[in-house]
């Protein structure tokens, strides 16, 4: 339901946006109606503990009185509510997003480049590392070399305060509206993509991207 929230507000559509908005707020009804019942918590318990979060990790907007320095992560590891650094970020999390993250967190305490040259260096020398794998035949070196470089990739979009997550999403948006283009101009040809050779379909594919 969360990820046709984005579509919605990727496209635009309000009307679809309010619709997937109930439909989340629907789980959460639930899951807190069955907490409710088994006197866990409820919906409006979340919400109180929503709210005292909000304002003790936001002080500097919601205390008026006094400018402050503030910097939750830095607190909850000082509090000992966090051995690591890297602590909080939910494994649950789709790859790209959970990457980002832990990237985020770890230069928030200094280990991290201060420009984007070395991290495309390091791109290109996981890349070497990955045809260096591929060469050898171990299928667990080329995973482990290839997540190397989509977590390179993730560091990348960072340093270019960019969000490798909505950056993939629009790639597979764009290459579904031209996929669904190829399938047209075959079907105007009277023909199946089936029936095309690659490079008929490559030749069709690169009008259409111009």
């Amino acid at each position: 339901e969360v990820y046709e929230v984005i579509e919605s507000i990727d496209e635009r559509n309000w009307e679809s946006l309010e619709e997937e908005l109930g439909d989340v707020l629907l789980h959460i009804a639930i899951q807190a109606r069955i907490a409710e019942e088994a006197s866990k918590f409820s919906l409006i318990s979340i919400i109180r503990k929503l709210n005292q979060k909000i304002i003790s990790r936001h002080p500097n907007v919601f205390n008026k009185k006094k400018k402050i320095d503030f910097n939750w992560e830095e607190q909850k590891h000082a509090k000992g509510e966090r051995e690591s650094r890297l602590d909080g970020v939910p494994k649950k999390l789709s790859a790209l997003i959970r990457a980002h993250r832990l990237q985020q967190k770890a230069s928030d305490a200094g280990f991290d480049w201060t420009n984007v040259e070395p991290v495309i260096n390091k791109v290109y020398e996981e890349i070497k590392e990955l045809e260096a794998a591929i060469k050898s035949g171990s299928q667990k070196n080329i995973e482990e070399e290839f997540g190397d470089i989509l977590f390179s990739m993730v560091n990348l979009s960072r340093h270019l305060e960019l969000s490798s997550e909505n950056a993939l999403r629009k790639s597979n948006n764009k290459f579904t509206l031209r996929f669904k283009k190829l399938e047209s101009e075959t079907i105007k040809k009277g023909k199946k993509l089936e029936d095309l050779t690659l490079q008929e379909m490559d030749n069709i594919w690169n009008k259409l991207k111009a």
